[in-house]
């Protein structure tokens, strides 16, 4: 059997008859069986199927891979590559040290880029959580507005950290300013 047809192909099947192939992904043809009057998703590879007059498709159809990979860069695109983030520079190179009350045990070191890194990750999520909430269409506005406040406290216990960022626009801003 050939797995290459396109939409409008018509088929025969052993068990359901004549049909024509109205969708595809990689995967399954999802084709409509006339004595039937209904579709059924058939697998691109079974060997029963018997193409009676093949539509050419011009494209390869899309794996979820394939639909990983575009969000990603996508993503990566308008949140990855618009927005540097840049850590000041009396950091750069520098170390975090956190030292255990306890003498017995061993303090630990980790370079301020990555510690860096993993907050500014922290606010890139609560951005994204952010608008996730204002475009959600069960939550009500009051609502809305509730999990607002519980994010900007947040980013106002993250103000801490605002020394480590080289510019004012990339700090984090609680109550007393605007976000």
């Amino acid at each position: 059997m050939d797995s290459n047809l396109g939409i409008g192909s018509r088929v025969d099947h052993p068990k359901y008859g004549k049909g024509v192939v109205v969708n595809l992904d990689a995967e399954y043809y999802t084709i409509y069986f006339l004595e039937e009057g209904a579709t059924r998703g058939i697998a691109r590879d079974f060997e029963g199927l018997t193409a009676l007059e093949k539509i050419e498709t011009d494209a390869a159809p899309l794996t979820i891979e394939d639909l990983k990979q575009a969000v990603a860069e996508v993503l990566e695109h308008k949140y990855g590559a618009e927005e540097k983030i840049q850590l000041g520079n009396k950091w750069m190179g520098g170390t975090l040290i956190m030292k255990p009350g306890s003498d017995d045990l061993q303090p630990k070191e980790i370079p301020i880029e990555t510690f860096f890194h993993k907050i500014v990750m922290v606010r890139d999520r609560l951005r994204v959580m952010e608008q996730q909430i204002n475009a959600h269409k069960k939550l009500t506005d009051e609502e809305k507005v509730e999990l607002q406040q519980y994010i900007t406290r947040i980013y106002g216990s993250l103000t801490t950290f605002n020394v480590l960022f080289r510019y004012t626009e990339d700090q984090f801003k609680g109550t007393g300013g605007e976000k």
